[in-house]
């Protein structure tokens, strides 16, 4: 194959992740824009085999069967409210294959067989691919382990983290100068993967669960950025150019979070937000006896003479896989003439877009999914929000100024505007923040305990036996 008819497929390669990520910028058009990307990426497999000739076609085939046939089990295997912890896995796997390849490849050139010399492109690029794909790794490790509950997903602050942390970057900096600087040995190499990968570890460990949709949007950038050094190390022309992609639109998408969140990413990654629970005292402070607990039955009435209805779907509703019989509730006060909207917070659940995914998987009409800058001048003219396992995204505390408040200055949604408030929720307990909600005890609030499915399934019940 020449050189032309490979560079002209690697650029149509290129059109489609571009037309690809366009086309998941919006939900009418984001099952295009994945088939469109699968579509470049498979092209782009494809053409660089057949070009390379790496291996034998025999393992080539072997090697596609047995991707599928793992794809394929976990998309049949894996439940939508797992998607946070399959997104953290493909991060970590992305950056570690990047960084093992890159060794792969040095240590082919050390012995001639597969550059004339080892330029200082070559070396730049495999030191940044070491640094990034080991953090990227181990970083994604750690983000899993708290998403499955294998990790306490409250932060771990570990005494000194920040003077180590420093010494690690130190450390990743002198290794990368002596890889770069002297060509004939992978031992730099190697050893600077091992010290990423413990910098990965002691980087996500602080970083509580109410941070993990930022987290897991950067360690995404982290593994396009090393994506794309091992793009420079075999000088392939798309690599680098979907590396380039998947790094910038994960940062693009770092910022949106952190910006939803009215924080820095210097805050997300080093303030250990969540380490600090509200004690009892502080929790009764809030709540003294305020707090008004209400049945199914006292709710369906509400509902039931309701004209609109806004629902808040948080984590809560997700661990609760609720998502259905959420649906089969809104149709059920929909029938019944009811105007019901779903109203999504950015940040809400354990990865960007979370809740958009399992109502979707709902079937719930993308036009009833209004983002918190649309739907939060509704709430004023709404008869009642239920809000199903979501907590700091509808904390008032977020509106003041003292900074020792956590949400402090975080946009949230407006629910204490509308006429009547219900909060289904197990318990009191605070959210990812640590700290005590006041809507909880609002004058127009109730609270209704126990497990979202369950509680959703008992308004139905009740709803249908008030008409």
């Amino acid at each position: 194959m020449s050189p032309e008819l490979i560079d002209l497929f690697y650029l149509i390669a290129a059109v489609l992740f571009i037309f690809g990520l366009k086309g998941l910028s919006h939900p009418r058009t984001a099952v295009r824009g994945n088939l469109l990307g699968s579509a470049g990426m498979l092209l782009a497999i494809v053409v660089t085999l057949l070009d390379r000739r790496i291996v034998s076609f025999e393992v080539i085939v072997a090697g596609i069967v047995v991707g599928a046939l793992v794809g394929v089990i976990l998309a049949y295997k894996v439940s939508m409210t797992s998607m946070p912890q399959v997104v953290a896995v493909f991060n970590g796997f992305g950056g570690g294959a990047s960084a093992l390849a890159v060794g792969a490849a040095l240590e082919e050139a050390l012995r001639g067989g597969f550059v004339e010399e080892i330029s200082v492109q070559f070396t730049v690029a495999a030191a940044l691919s070491a640094l990034i794909g080991g953090v990227s790794f181990t970083g994604s490790a750690v983000a899993f382990g708290k998403l499955q509950g294998l990790v306490n997903d409250k932060p771990i602050l570990i005494a000194g983290r920040h003077v180590l942390n420093v010494a690690l970057a130190m450390i990743c900096l002198g290794l990368s100068v002596w890889l770069v600087l002297d060509g004939t040995s992978s031992l730099s190499f190697w050893i600077l993967a091992g010290v990423a990968s413990l910098l990965g570890i002691m980087l996500v460990i602080p970083i509580g669960g109410a941070d993990m949709p930022v987290v897991i949007a950067l360690l995404n950038s982290y593994s396009g950025v090393a994506a794309a050094g091992h793009g420079w190390v075999l000088n392939n022309t798309v690599l680098i150019i979907a590396g380039s992609l998947v790094g910038a639109a994960g940062f693009i998408l770092t910022a949106l979070m952190c910006r939803a969140m009215n924080r820095s990413l210097v805050n997300v990654m080093f303030a250990g937000v969540g380490a600090n629970v509200a004690t009892i005292e502080e929790s009764e402070d809030i709540y003294a006896g305020r707090v008004k607990a209400a049945s199914a039955e006292e709710v369906a009435m509400l509902l039931q003479d309701a004209r609109r209805v806004i629902i808040v779907p948080g984590y809560g509703m997700a661990v609760a896989q609720a998502q259905f019989v959420v649906q089969d509730l809104a149709e059920l006060l929909e029938s019944k003439g009811v105007e019901v909207d779903f109203a999504i917070h950015p940040v809400a659940g354990r990865m960007p877009g979370h809740m958009n995914v399992l109502l979707a998987e709902a079937n719930i009409p993308y036009q009833k999914l209004k983002d918190m800058d649309e739907i939060n001048p509704a709430f004023r003219q709404t008869d009642v929000v239920l809000v199903i396992g979501a907590n700091d995204v509808v904390n008032p505390l977020a509106r003041e100024s003292d900074p020792s408040i956590p949400i402090a200055g975080m946009p949230i949604l407006d629910v204490d505007q509308a006429r009547s408030v219900v909060i289904v929720k197990r318990s009191l307990s605070p959210g990812f923040s640590g700290i005590a909600n006041p809507l909880f005890a609002a004058d127009n609030a109730l609270m209704l305990f126990g497990d979202a499915k369950q509680v959703a399934m008992d308004l139905m019940t009740a709803v249908k036996e008030v008409a």
